[in-house]
């Protein structure tokens, strides 16, 4: 599969795009101002132990204290004795799950106090309300090897697929790795020699150890590492031997982006390019596009069908629609079509947007059920090629799927729009009329019985209505309360909004 990676650095904000055969496989954004928390690592403080939730929350430092589950806690003693659990790497690789599993879980309270000072590392970055998830089970990605300092084992990615190369590697690795220690062999290893795999491995250990040293010297809550900016550490993950090139738009991080590439993956720094075209470098190549359809509520499918992705805070639900695709045989086969179809866009939408937690998606209901398994078989093929980890359940009898998506940080949406201040976010506003009698019930109860005159302003839409619609009620109204009423528009005003100012007379 041809692969290239475009960066768009010309200004502040950075952004990175994988593309795969041409298509958008993953975008990653960065601003100045948000530098990425995942990786990092804190000399925090506990601030709060919560026993009925299993989990406490460390002051990092950060707007929010982050919060830490107790599967997710070991002891400074036990450093070396914990099992790997499948999760703890990079999120570039997929591990294989060969290794041992989770450790029974204990009370938090036994394991952590008020007060207490502990060595975190953010798992997931601050998402909604939530602050940033925290482990104690540390991960220093390098470019070959993945250092867990607090874990015995060697895992490796399923993406090196020979088994010859596989035992040869974690042979290496076995050897060659402190008694205790564990490493994740990376995709970028297939073919690394002894000699690079042992620099790697020895540039983390004394990474950790200067971690260590420092976190023995500063008062908490403190930042003890810092992972890469994003154009470095997607150079690093993402940059393999099957990506044909790298394309950036600007010279001196061009400059300096060769220089990185030459140190830690010379087979490749020939592949580094300075884009010099007068176009903006997303638009040139197609992805400027991608990024907006991706913040559509309805996606259109090439066949007339539709689906429509709606987001809360913990959950996505995906609904698919025939649309003005009519098929041509029978509507088994139709709505079969446009299933399979949607599929590949469903797949490819949670990984432009990258959208994570529970996701529900409604298939249009099929009734034989090697339609409702040909659907089924479809969305796992493509979700095999998926970097984010998924699981998937069957479809129901209702024509639903449950799924869940590995959630690392804030979604598209969620990174580059705000809540809609004039709906706050529920996407409906109140019709014309529904404001219109709330204004003409407000002016009663402003009134309640007293002579006098009332000026009420509100937005143009509303007042035309009333004016139109309920001349003669106001009419009425003045008669019955005796008072005089003013109905003015005001352009500073949404729909949603109005006053009613009572004066006696």
């Amino acid at each position: 599969m041809t692969a290239q990676i475009v960066i768009n650095a010309a200004h502040g904000e950075r952004r990175v795009a994988l593309l795969q055969e041409g298509q958008l496989a993953g975008l990653f954004i960065e601003r100045p101002s948000q530098h990425g928390l995942v990786g990092n690592i804190y000399k925090g403080r506990v601030v709060r132990v919560l026993a009925g939730m299993d989990a406490a929350f460390v002051d990092l430092g950060l707007e929010k204290a982050g919060f830490l589950y107790v599967s997710d806690v070991i002891r400074p003693d036990s450093y070396g004795q914990i099992e790997f659990r499948e999760g703890d790497s990079s999120e570039a690789d997929d591990v294989d799950d060969s290794a041992p599993s989770p450790l029974p879980s204990t009370d938090i309270t036994e394991l952590l106090k008020n007060g207490e000072k502990i060595l975190v590392q953010v798992a997931k970055a601050p998402i909604g309300t939530k602050g940033a998830r925290l482990t104690t089970h540390i991960t220093l990605p390098g470019r070959l090897l993945v250092f867990l300092p607090t874990v015995d084992h060697v895992g490796i990615s399923r993406r090196i697929e020979s088994d010859s190369e596989r035992r040869r590697l974690q042979e290496l690795v076995e050897r060659l790795r402190p008694p205790g220690s564990g490493f994740i062999i990376r995709t970028a290893a297939e073919g690394a020699d002894e000699a690079a795999l042992e620099a790697d491995m020895q540039f983390l250990i004394r990474l950790w150890q200067d971690i260590q040293q420092r976190a023995g010297q500063v008062s908490e809550p403190a930042r003890l590492y810092r992972d890469l900016d994003l154009i470095r550490r997607a150079t690093r993950d993402l940059f393999t031997a099957e990506v044909e090139r790298l394309l950036i738009d600007d010279a001196e991080q061009h400059r300096q982006l060769v220089e990185f590439v030459r140190t830690f993956m010379p087979a490749l720094a020939g592949r580094v390019e300075l884009y010099s075209g007068r176009e903006p470098i997303f638009d040139a190549l197609g992805i400027e596009v991608e990024i907006t359809r991706a913040l559509d509520r309805k996606v259109w499918l090439r066949s007339g069908g539709y689906i429509v992705i709606d987001q809360t805070e913990a959950l996505c639900a995906i609904d698919v629609n025939t649309g003005k695709y009519v098929g041509k045989h029978n509507l088994e086969d139709t709505i079969t079509k446009i299933n399979l179809e949607a599929v590949k866009e469903i797949v490819y939408q949670l990984r432009v947007r990258d959208i994570g937690g529970i996701i529900i998606i409604d298939f249009i209901d099929m009734e034989k059920q090697s339609n409702r398994d040909k659907v089924y078989t479809a969305l796992q093929s493509s979700l095999a090629e998926d970097r984010a980890r998924t699981n998937i359940l069957k479809i129901s009898e209702l024509g639903l799927v449950e799924m869940t998506r590995k959630r690392v940080r804030e979604s598209l949406s969620r990174s580059l729009t705000d809540v809609c201040p004039y709906c706050d976010g529920s996407g409906r506003v109140k019709t014309q009329a529904t404001m219109g009698y709330d204004i003409l019930r407000a002016i009663e109860r402003e009134a309640a019985g007293r002579p006098g005159s009332v000026l009420v302003t509100a937005h143009p839409e509303v007042v035309d209505w009333l004016l139109a619609e309920e001349q003669e009620v106001i009419e009425a109204m003045e008669q019955r309360l005796r008072l005089r009423i003013t109905i003015e528009p005001s352009l500073q005003q949404h729909r949603e909004q109005f006053d009613v100012e009572f004066r006696s007379d």
